[in-house]
């Protein structure tokens, strides 16, 4: 009977190498002497995002921690509408951060758009040959004129029809 060791460590299936842990970034981060300085600040901005992520609705899961000074916290909001929505929280979220320990006197709410880039739809680019559309329309015209065969006839028409005019 063979043993097999797993390894301690998640490996790529495809490659076989050892996959990079989140220790691993966290370790780079803080080897590198720039970035490193600003991790402090970057841990309590998770913090205090996720603190705020526990009092507002669902409906501000888009807004951020920009930054937080001399005890003024700054959220960015994704559009204007939102803004007024989250400023009208502002007391029930600075009063319910006070008691978790944050220092934070007023709450500040900046509006910052995001160009949203949408993806542009695929078009469909297939030809096909004249006697690939021959051998659908026979197709058609052999299978059994019966009510479980019409929408697979009234489909393979249509698709017949639109090559044909596409052509």
């Amino acid at each position: 009977m063979s043993t097999f060791s797993r390894p301690t460590y998640p490996v790529n299936i495809k490659r076989g190498r050892k996959v990079p842990g989140a220790s691993e970034a966290g370790d780079f981060l803080r080897s590198n002497e720039r970035i490193s300085q600003l991790l402090p600040t970057v841990q309590r901005n998770l913090k205090l995002q996720k603190d705020c992520g526990l009092i507002l609705p669902p409906i501000f899961a888009s807004c951020e921690v920009m930054q937080v000074t001399e005890g003024q916290l700054t959220l960015s909001a994704p559009n204007a509408a939102l803004a007024t929505k989250l400023k009208q929280q502002c007391p029930k979220l600075q009063a319910f951060l006070q008691e978790r320990g944050w220092q934070i006197n007023a709450i500040r709410i900046k509006v910052q758009v995001r160009r949203v880039v949408e993806k542009p739809v695929a078009v469909k680019q297939i030809a096909f040959s004249g006697k690939a559309l021959q051998a659908f329309g026979q197709l058609e015209h052999a299978l059994e004129d019966t009510p479980q065969n019409a929408d697979l006839r009234a489909a393979l028409s249509r698709l017949i029809e639109r090559h044909r005019s596409g052509s």
